[in-house]
């Protein structure tokens, strides 16, 4: 289990009493402090389980922190779990559940529960929860949370860990190669907890974030790892990211930056 946080200690308590009442018990988890300065170190030492592994480490960012503790974890599955998220006490046993009835599947994710402000928040339908071979569902944004994923270690040998280089949108862009490659399993029952709308959140805080989704967009058409299909439909998404970014960044008085990318929409086209 792995937890990256940075100065999130109000929140931490809970997150990680969430992953220790799980009822399935045969498990590690690593918490990666990336550089807080708000006490997180003190309050992790008042935690006394065995199975808590604490790394401590500069600030650099969600992706290294992550990509941190997949090289420091044992076992064969990654579950995540932001710091400011909780699980129900009965994810884990429900997940070791579903890897066990369908042991060909290495991305299993859940249903979730959305808080803004303290207050339930209806999901749309664009949000709902895919499942089976889900690659053109994740163009259009991010439809795995990240706190209700558990992964198979092979996932990310075969296509990679966290791009370090993305200050936001790290998930969209993983998502994106796993899901070109592997097929993902639903769990159809609400066992991760979130708690948005706040101004420290990534979302919340970073202007423009289709600028990471758009650089994500173009590493997968970049790749040549695309059916003909699939590059279609990325090339359709990218275009459409860009066109929407430069209207955004002209409406802000970023003329050159808007100009940037209604010159980056045409840089790919169609193989003949």
């Amino acid at each position: 289990m792995i937890i990256p946080t940075f100065n999130r200690k109000k929140f931490l308590t809970k997150s990680v009493t969430s992953v220790l009442e799980q009822t399935y018990d045969n498990f590690e988890l690593i918490v990666v402090d990336d550089g807080s300065s708000d006490g997180t170190e003190l309050l992790m030492a008042q935690f006394k389980d065995k199975r808590i592994r604490f790394i401590r480490q500069k600030n650099r960012g969600v992706s290294a922190a992550r990509n941190a503790a997949m090289r420091a974890a044992n076992g064969d599955f990654y579950a995540f779990l932001d710091s400011d998220d909780r699980w129900r006490k009965e994810k884990l046993e429900n997940a070791a559940s579903y890897i066990h009835k369908f042991p060909k599947i290495s991305i299993f994710h859940t249903e979730e529960i959305w808080y803004r402000a303290g207050k339930l928040l209806n999901q749309k339908k664009k949000h709902q929860k895919p499942t089976g071979f889900v690659y053109t569902k994740a163009l259009a944004l991010c439809v795995i949370s990240i706190s209700t994923a558990i992964v198979k270690k092979q996932v990310f040998e075969k296509v990679g860990l966290f791009d370090e280089t993305l200050e936001a949108c790290e998930d969209y862009d993983f998502w994106l190669r796993a899901t070109n490659k592997y097929e993902v399993k639903l769990i159809p029952e609400s066992l991760t907890i979130k708690d948005g709308g706040r101004r420290d959140q990534l979302s919340s805080s970073v202007w423009g974030l289709d600028r990471f989704r758009i650089k994500a967009l173009g590493k997968m058409l970049d790749s040549g790892d695309l059916t003909p299909e699939n590059f279609k439909a990325t090339l359709t998404e990218f275009r459409k990211k860009c066109k929407i970014f430069a209207k955004g960044a002209k409406k802000r008085g970023k003329i050159k930056e808007a100009a940037a990318y209604i010159k980056l929409r045409d840089k790919y086209t169609l193989p003949t």
